[in-house]
């Protein structure tokens, strides 16, 4: 399955080269970019239904993505398993990750939170915290890449593939110490 995914993040320009400010704050010399695999809608079905295949043992009522990573691939993995997807997203206000839109979940839900690519864990934490205070029952995270070490959630947690690429804090980046200019391209 590994060298399926690694195909498709070079293939659809996803697995990308240059010097990335992460939305950790680190910094690297690659960054997965895994909106561009839904811009091809049958690629981002396929990369969906692998998902919905590593979580389907969780029999989850609801798939929750954070915004933005998570919101296509929320998507693609309800539709294989036949339940409802939402997403949470960042309260302009408070900074914090809310549900909005009329979104609300149940106590008791079974929901698996699903991300595109997973580094420091920060994002879903914040998702599981949230869900967990509204009463839902978090069984499992999932993602496309995992490119964290040591990363845990308090529940299971799966993904397609992992990729090992170098992190550094500013101060220690080698890119930064060569000049290259940094580029922010994620969501925060």
């Amino acid at each position: 399955m590994e060298s399926v995914i690694k195909m498709l993040l070079e293939k659809t320009g996803a697995l990308q080269k240059g010097h990335f400010i992460l939305s950790s704050g680190k910094h690297s010399e690659y960054y997965v970019q895994c909106a561009r695999i839904f811009e091809d809608p049958a690629t981002g079905d396929t990369v969906g239904a692998m998902v919905a295949e590593l979580i389907r043992k969780y029999k989850p009522e609801t798939i929750v993505g954070p915004a933005m990573g998570g919101i296509h691939l929320a998507y693609a993995t309800a539709k294989y398993l036949g339940v409802r997807n939402i997403f949470t997203e960042r309260d302009k206000r408070t900074g914090k990750m809310a549900l909005r839109r009329s979104f609300t979940v149940k106590k008791g839900e079974r929901i698996v939170v699903v991300e595109d690519v997973v580094t420091t864990g920060g994002s879903v934490k914040e998702v599981i915290e949230l869900l967990r205070s509204l009463g839902a029952d978090v069984r499992a995270v999932a993602s496309i890449v995992y490119r964290g070490h040591d990363v845990s959630f308090g529940v299971s947690y799966h993904y397609l593939i992992k990729l090992d690429f170098p992190v550094y804090d500013e101060g220690e980046c080698p890119l930064c110490r060569a000049g290259i200019p940094a580029i922010k391209p994620g969501s925060r």
